[in-house]
Formats: structure tokens, C-alpha cells, sequence
């Protein structure tokens, strides 16, 4: 949508935002605490299987179309479900394993400096002064957060969260490429699809079907929210979003997850995010904002 909303529903969709923010930012410690008794594969099967579910179910009530015709169209889709979802997924969740939640969040949120890069190498996109600053800011919180690491020897985690991060670049500015023209709740729900496949798929490689009796009651909990408001939820929420804002604002907005999922692990795990965590975080999330601004909106569409 991208004529002016009616102010009620422009505040209703803020609030909309803010709320998933919070269910996406609280989804950091829940995967966490998950993983504790359940593994990544298991954790991503059933997560994006319900996330797959509801965004159909959405589509479906909304009198969507849902079938994808076009041949090209498939294929794009499936490479894009592949980027976006299922190695971003997956590999974040691996990350969790092996780094602090609140470390991984950071990193991963250099989401948006890395599509922009990638957009200038691949499809020539101009890098206004604005989003010139973002890149050396990211830069900058990166070398600040990792450099105190790399003396000690970089954890895997950090890299599983860094190729996660990349990994969604490359997803978002393929997607760019590719001028998909099918339904985009179509499209985001067949990309849900494949995530969910790939992720059922190493599963049963890997390790079978899993048995969940025997878990810890906190380790269901967290299990629940990971696949009712983490996953399902958020996605709806997100999905009815875009629908009524401009993506471009829409995705300025979900800069409150990192935020709440950092104070979550603070709060939630106990973890203390030391001086570079922070000082690189606030980097980066000053880069973010520079890249998503408005302005830095605007020059991207005129690029196009």
C-alpha cells in the first residue's frame, strides 16, 4: 500500500509494528532456551511449518492468488525461499548454539549494509551519500565488535551469525533481480514452504523423527512461543503490515527487534553484553537507520 492511510488505521498499524518488534525481538531468547532441549532442525521444522501454515491460511482468506503459473516465476522462488529462508533459518540457529544470543542479534542485523553493497556490485543501484555513511558505520561496528575476538580465536557462532546475515543479502537483492510480478503473499508463502522442506528434510537426514517427551517445562515454553507468536503470529502480523505501510517504512520498524531481543537475553538469559558488543551495536544500528531512512528509500526506488 502506498497511498496515505486513513490516520486510524495508519496508528493501528504502528501499533501492529511495535507489537511485532516485541514478539519477534522476545522470539531471540525463546530460540535460545529451546535449543536447549531441542535441535535446530527440529526447532526450524516445526517453526516454519507453522509460519507456512498461517501466511497460507492468510492468503487463502483473503481471496489471494496462491498458485505461482509462471516457470520462471517458480524458479526464482524457489532459489529466493532457498536464500531467504531456509539457509538463514537455519544457519542463524546454528549460530545461537555456538555465540551469545545478544552477539548474534547484532551481527545479524548488518542485514541491511550488506544488501546494499550487494546491490551496487549486482544490479548497479547508486550509493547516495546517506547510505555511503551506513557502510563505513557498519563497517566500523563490525571491526569494533569482532576485532577484541579475533585475538582469542573467532567462535563459530559469530560466523554462522555473519554468513546468516550475508545469506539474507544475497536472498533480498536476488529477489530485486529477479522483478518477480506473482502475488507477494504468494510468493513470501511458497519461499515459507521451501524453508520448511529443507529444514523437514535435514531432520529426517540427520536425526530422525524427534521425540519430544521429557522436555523441560521451560524448554516447552519457549518452544511454544518460538512456534505460536515467534513464528505464525509474527508472520501474520508482519504480512498485514506491509500490506497497509510502505515495506520500506515497514522494515525501518523491525529495528525494534534487535533491540528487545538484546535486553531479553539480558534480562531472560543473564548474559552481559561487554563494552564492544555495545559500542558495535550502536554502530550498526545507527547504519541501519541510515540505509532504511526515507531518503535512503527514495534514492532506491528512483534507482529503478
Amino acid at each position: 500500500m502506498n497511498g496515505a492511510a486513513p490516520a486510524g488505521q495508519h496508528g493501528q498499524s504502528k501499533a501492529m509494528l511495535v507489537l511485532l518488534g516485541i514478539l519477534w525481538g522476545l522470539n531471540w531468547p525463546a530460540v535460545k532456551v529451546a535449543l536447549s532441549g531441542v535441535s535446530p532442525w527440529a526447532l526450524r521444522s516445526i517453526g516454519l511449518s507453522a509460519a507456512t501454515c498461517a501466511v497460507f491460511a492468510l492468503g487463502l482468506l483473503r481471496g489471494r492468488q496462491l498458485a505461482i503459473r509462471s516457470g520462471r516465476e517458480r524458479m526464482h522462488i524457489a532459489v529466493a525461499g532457498l536464500l531467504n529462508v531456509a539457509v538463514f533459518n537455519i544457519v542463524l540457529t546454528f549460530a545461537q548454539l555456538g555465540a551469545a544470543t545478544s552477539r548474534v542479534a547484532i551481527i545479524t542485523y548488518s542485514m541491511p549494509l550488506w544488501s546494499v553493497l550487494f546491490a551496487r556490485i549486482a544490479l548497479g543501484e547508486r550509493l547516495d551519500r546517506l547510505r555511503a555513511c551506513g557502510l563505513l558505520l557498519g563497517a566500523g561496528g563490525l571491526a569494533v565488535l569482532l576485532w577484541p575476538l579475533l585475538g582469542k580465536g573467532m567462535p563459530q557462532g559469530v560466523l554462522l551469525a555473519l554468513a546468516a546475515a550475508l545469506t539474507w543479502a544475497a536472498g533480498t537483492v536476488y529477489t530485486k533481480w529477479a522483478r518477480l510480478r506473482s502475488e507477494p503473499l504468494a510468493v513470501a508463502a511458497w519461499q515459507l514452504l521451501i524453508g520448511a522442506l529443507v529444514a523437514l528434510t535435514g531432520l529426517l537426514s540427520f536425526e530422525g523423527w524427534p521425540h519430544w517427551h521429557g522436555l523441560a517445562p521451560q524448554v516447552l515454553a519457549a518452544l511454544g512461543y518460538h512456534i505460536l507468536f515467534g513464528m505464525a503470529l509474527g508472520y501474520l502480523l508482519w504480512f498485514n503490515i506491509v500490506a497497509r505501510m510502505p515495506a520500506g517504512v515497514a522494515s525501518l520498524g523491525t529495528l525494534l527487534v534487535p533491540v528487545v531481543g538484546i535486553c531479553g537475553a539480558i534480562v531472560l538469559l543473564g548474559e552481559r553484553p561487554d563494552a564492544s558488543d555495545l559500542w558495535g551495536f550502536a554502530l550498526i544500528f545507527c547504519a541501519a537507520l541510515c540505509v532504511l531512512l526515507p531518503g535512503g528509500l527514495a534514492a532506491r526506488r528512483h534507482a529503478h
